[in-house]
């Protein structure tokens, strides 16, 4: 896949092109500041995917993807999570935060990828294999690290500097944050839907509004607002009609 990245931070740039070259499936036609000049880029050679910021001068990102119109994917790269629901509006592939690690921007090229060869061409040398289905967290305990098996966790809970992690019935606090575990977890089983939730989505009963209820769990799930567009796409899929 030829990719062109927009953004006006050098840093951000570097970043990108440094998890570019650990996919050898994604090529590099171009790097700019400025979102005019990516529109010429785009006008005049293939690109498939572009890695674009929102916050530009002379043109937003948001403004750029009405202007791309569909001829090439777009994953949005920011660092504003506030803008999340309207990229997805758009039908942005992803919606990444910075500092992008290279699992969550690995996770994001799957995405974008055509099915059959996706698995193949993106590795990730970060994560474990997933048939493995299980991880091992630091517990509260010093010293003690707990073996939890991911077909039994039903929700995350983030607590500041811990995460609870509810599972087979039990309630296990492990020195991680958020953003770390959601990285680690499968995308296909587990999704956050709230600043401080990550579910399992094997594990929905029942949607009502922005509630959302769970297997065996008494309490609801609220459904933030930042990740209201990208859940309710996942469910239309599931969605009979």
């Amino acid at each position: 896949m030829n990719c062109l990245i927009v953004d006006d931070e050098e840093h951000a740039q570097e970043v990108i092109k440094h998890h570019l070259k650990q996919v050898p499936a994604l090529q590099l036609v171009g790097a700019t500041a400025n979102p005019l000049e990516a529109l010429q880029i785009i006008n005049s050679q293939p690109v498939d995917l572009v890695f674009l910021d929102i916050q530009m001068p002379e043109l937003s990102g948001l403004d750029m993807v009405r202007a791309i119109n569909g001829r090439c994917k777009v994953i949005m790269t920011t660092a504003y999570s506030e803008f999340a629901a309207e990229g997805f509006d758009l039908e942005v592939v992803d919606y990444l935060l910075k500092p992008i690690s290279l699992p969550r921007f690995l996770r994001a090229v799957q995405r974008a990828m055509p099915v059959e060869t996706s698995a193949q061409q993106v590795p990730n040398p970060l994560v474990e294999p997933l048939e493995n289905d299980y991880i091992f967290v630091k517990t509260e305990l010093k010293g003690k690290m707990l073996k939890i098996n991911l077909p039994d966790i039903d929700y995350v809970e983030g607590m500041k500097n811990y995460v609870a992690i509810h599972h087979n019935g039990h309630r296990t606090l492990a020195l991680l944050n958020m953003k770390a575990l959601e990285e680690r977890l499968p995308a296909k089983q587990f999704m956050r839907v709230h600043k401080s939730f990550i579910i399992a989505l094997n594990k929905i009963t029942a949607i009502e509004g922005n509630q959302i209820q769970l297997k065996n769990i008494k309490a609801d799930i609220a459904l933030g607002d930042t990740y209201r567009s990208a859940f309710h796409e996942i469910m239309r899929k599931k969605l009979m009609q």
